[in-house]
């Protein structure tokens, strides 16, 4: 997975500030992450979510509404609709930057935004919310004893978790306003409800009521014992594989598995405009191979003269560390850094830097070097390599 900085304007031309997790191979779908009511993009399940998705092909954009986090704008300004337009915003500029999303996932209150969003962005396929209010109301609860001074003095400086926002009569008149019964019959697109039984901010009621209005298909997920914002690891861990599990259907991603071979290593090229291959091997284990910038690469994965370096290295370190354990010595991790220079088409020389446990002593370090000399990957770089190519059905 990698991770880019992604900027657009807002609903009010304030420059929101944004990350856009990215598989590493061509994005198979793209999705957008709302954040809850004053949180951010970076809070633990907005990253494991979207971190977990990349890992299954899913390019997610995950950024902070107008006022909050890195984006610019006045919070005291926006409100549930401005969050709306925000999301608009974010899904035109992904489609001019990547490709339309196909999928939202909000969390509380951007659970419910992502509801109301949905028929204002095409194609829009799936729709996952986590902690969700089923009307924006009621949010108004965390301003408790302000709620009197918001309506008369016109706004109030109110403390959520910890930090001071201020909070205007528009937001509450807005989310009065705001209503999702309208648009959960009328979604046009698959529904996720991942809620906490015990969730505390926002009762399990809320879960219940956006299930019963929205049409199938649907389904419900609950998150057991998670707090509201699935602080634990552990909790936005099982959250996130949820999501991609279940998102898989609805956008219809290909079969993420690809074909393994039996024996030996199948390279299968990822990204037919450049270098980037997915190299395969026996028992699902996998790594990527690629060139570097300058030559028309991506950069995003080992060049084919590192992978022989890697062979020849992990080779070293394993049969130094057979050969240790035979003998019954105890010794830290061993370190192989392997460089090479072709001195023609034909000839290179590889050179290999070994640094081992200090404690052993002189003798021991003599014997380990010689061993690895002795290392399956070295004999056969040494001796003679024929290469036999045909052409398979």
């Amino acid at each position: 997975m990698r991770s880019e900085k992604f900027e657009f304007a807002g609903f009010d031309g304030s420059i929101l500030a944004g990350r856009l997790d990215r598989p590493i191979e061509p994005p198979r779908a793209v999705a957008i992450f709302a954040h809850c009511f004053t949180g951010s993009k970076d809070l633990l399940a907005s990253r494991r979510i979207s971190q977990r998705l990349a890992g299954r092909g899913v390019a997610v954009l995950r950024f902070d509404f107008t006022g909050l986090g890195d984006s610019e704008g006045e919070f005291e300004n926006s409100n549930f609709t401005s969050n709306i337009e925000d999301l608009v915003a974010a899904a035109k500029a992904l489609e001019s930057h990547l490709e339309a999303p196909s999928m939202l996932i909000g969390h509380s209150l951007g659970g419910a935004a992502v509801i109301a969003a949905t028929k204002r962005i095409p194609g829009i396929k799936a729709v996952a919310t986590i902690g969700a209010p089923s009307d924006p109301a009621h949010v108004s609860h965390n301003f408790g004893k302000w709620l009197d001074e918001i309506k008369t003095e016109g706004e109030a400086e109110v403390c959520l978790a910890g930090r001071p926002f201020t909070i205007r009569k528009h937001f509450l008149d807005d989310i009065a306003s705001a209503k999702l019964d309208d648009a959960l019959p009328d979604l046009d697109a698959a529904l996720l409800v991942l809620h906490a039984p015990l969730d505390v901010t926002v009762g399990i009621e809320n879960a219940s009521s956006l299930f019963v209005k929205a049409k199938h298909p649907k389904s419900f997920v609950s998150l057991d014992d998670a707090d509201h914002l699935l602080t634990r690891a552990a909790d936005a861990d099982y959250a996130a594989s949820i999501i991609a599990t279940w998102s898989a259907k609805y956008l219809s991603l290909p079969k993420a598995d690809l074909p393994q071979p039996d024996k030996g290593v199948r390279a299968i090229e990822r990204d037919p405009t450049g270098f980037l291959n997915r190299v395969l091997a026996p028992r699902d284990r996998t790594v990527f191979g690629d060139e570097p910038k300058r030559v028309g690469g991506t950069d995003l994965g080992f060049t084919p003269f590192e992978m022989v370096g890697a062979g020849l290295s992990v080779c070293t370190t394993m049969t130094m560390r057979m050969y240790a354990k035979r003998k019954g010595w105890e010794m830290d991790a061993a370190q192989v850094d392997v460089t090479w220079q072709q001195a023609d088409r034909y000839n290179s020389t590889f050179t290999r830097n070994v640094k081992l446990d200090p404690s052993l002593s002189a003798e021991q370090r003599k014997r380990l070097i010689e061993i690895a000399d002795k290392c399956p990957v070295h004999r056969m770089l040494e001796g003679t390599i024929k290469v036999d190519t045909v052409e398979s059905e």
